[in-house]
């Protein structure tokens, strides 16, 4: 318990005094999460908006596959890249290997699948109570998927702070292919796992202290932004509804 206590005081004093070697892997894993994100968010959401409305034959196939990519553990996908990036591997020319764009891309392949399975749904859902009319009106697949993704924008910037989320808790896949060097491609997740086996417990527990608050404000910022979403569907219903009433009498 005094081990306990005195890593927690310690671990609580780094991150009020924003000790320079927290700061850093902080702000590592912040860029290298948000960078895969906005790559992953910039294809996903396109693609996953597509998959909603466009029906073609194989689709159940490929949604089989898109599911099965969403329980696909994140040590597999490391391996995967680092295969590819390794000097016998078909991208090792790049040279990424046990670096920052190494990260990136590991974490961009394992949120792909989650922004295009959740995109695919809420647009889906949108397609079935609106798809009808847009498409009496002479909207194609691709453009009703582009118009029913930015009527649901709200229901989708849920998604991308979930995959942000999904990103940024990750550390199989940014350990094998990152290599976790001091001060290159050390992020959170990994620096906790090395901390822990150095008996580096306040360090440790100060990055763990940080993540949780990440993690944190993001599920706090999902609540707020679906709790003022049913608040505005809920305000346009009611003017819908009082002008009705006008037109009536």
């Amino acid at each position: 318990m005094t081990t306990l206590s005195e890593s927690a005081t310690t671990a609580l004093q780094l991150v009020a005094s924003c000790d320079p070697t927290l700061l850093s892997i902080v702000w590592r894993s912040l860029a290298v999460s948000a960078t895969a994100c906005a790559l992953a968010c910039g294809a996903g959401l396109v693609l996953g908006a597509w998959l909603g409305v466009t029906r073609f034959a194989g689709r159940g196939a490929v949604l089989t596959l898109l599911n099965t990519c969403l329980a696909v553990p994140s040590v597999v996908v490391g391996l995967v890249v680092y295969l590819l990036l390794s000097r016998s591997g078909p991208l090792g020319w790049l040279g990424w290997l046990f670096s920052f764009n190494a990260m990136v891309l590991a974490q961009t392949i394992l949120v792909l699948p989650v922004v295009t399975a959740l995109t695919r749904q809420v647009v889906e859902d949108a397609e079935s109570l609106h798809g009808e009319q847009l498409a009496s009106l002479g909207a194609r697949p691709l453009v009703r998927s582009l118009l029913l993704a930015w009527d649901e924008r709200f229901a989708l910037l849920t998604v991308v702070i979930a995959s942000f989320g999904r990103a940024i808790s990750e550390v199989g896949a940014v350990m094998l292919v990152g290599g976790n060097i001091d001060g290159f491609t050390r992020v959170m997740t990994t620096a906790i796992a090395l901390e822990t086996s150095k008996g580096d417990l306040p360090l440790a527990l100060g990055l763990g202290i940080v993540l949780l608050a990440v993690v944190l404000l993001l599920n706090a910022a999902a609540g707020l932004l679906k709790r003022w979403r049913e608040r505005e569907e809920d305000g346009s219903t009611g003017a819908t509804a009082i002008a009705r009433m006008g037109m009536g009498t």
